[in-house]
């Protein structure tokens, strides 16, 4: 059987839906997953394949990129944010959130390369929305974000701040095998994820009585960039390599 683990966020919707109904492999197992869930369960070979935060590929024993399909953006993505009362440089403090791995190094990384701020970091545990306060800020990932930005008076797009501060998009997770994959395996996840973004609309109607369909169909069609292009390619290298500097 096929271990598959996918992040459980609104983004990677199109993926899980494509591997649903699109005729992929009947021998799976798939589990939805926060994204340091899923990170450690690939890391730990729980899984087979996960839609894995880049952050943890040098983490792996052995990792095999699956081409084609990520969870990208290209400027604003929404949905990786941090929030504040007070501006950066008045930040003293910045809680990360437990269920990324990718945007608390991004976060690490533009405050020490492009904002030029030392903030003390805390690492957060559930419930950590309700401490960001005065000069503690908060990285909060995910679906959280749909009813969070009108709260603060400082909200910081990190995906548009990695834009502004390098020029690249950012990839978020992209599809890791711990092992080789057999060809038709390979080919029909492909298919597979590429079938569930071709039907984003459908996706948008399963979500539609939990979020404003408009917000939703907007921020997967717009926000959401999930080819795994060159430029997304360049700018995973990037990131990787400013990740060793502050490890």
């Amino acid at each position: 059987m096929l271990r598959i683990s996918a992040v459980s966020y609104i983004n990677a919707k199109p993926f899980v839906y494509g591997i649903q109904n699109s005729g992929f492999l009947k021998d799976y197992s798939l589990s939805l997953d926060v994204p340091s869930v899923c990170a450690e369960k690939l890391r730990t070979n729980q899984v087979d394949i996960g839609l894995a935060p880049i952050a943890i590929i040098p983490e792996l024993e052995k990792h095999f990129i699956i081409p084609g399909f990520c969870i990208g953006a290209n400027g604003p993505v929404k949905t990786v944010m941090l929030y504040s009362e007070v501006p950066l440089k008045e930040i003293k403090n910045i809680f990360l959130d437990y269920q990324s791995r990718t945007s608390v190094m991004l976060v690490q990384i533009l405050a020490k390369h492009s904002w030029k701020v030392s903030p003390t970091w805390i690492q957060a545990t559930k419930g950590y929305e309700e401490n960001i306060k005065g000069t503690t800020a908060g990285v909060i990932i995910g679906d959280r974000n749909f009813s969070l930005s009108q709260k603060f008076n400082h909200v910081y797009d990190l995906s548009e701040e990695w834009r502004n501060f390098t020029g690249l998009p950012f990839v978020f997770a992209c599809w890791v095998a711990n092992k080789e994959l057999d060809e038709d395996v390979a080919a029909a996840l492909y298919k597979s994820l590429r079938f569930g973004v071709e039907n984003i609309d459908k996706v948008v109607k399963e979500v539609k009585d939990q979020y404003d369909e408009k917000i939703i169909w907007n921020y997967l069609n717009n926000c959401i960039h999930y080819s795994f292009d060159k430029p997304k390619e360049d700018a995973m290298g990037l990131f990787l390599k400013l990740v060793e500097k502050i490890r």
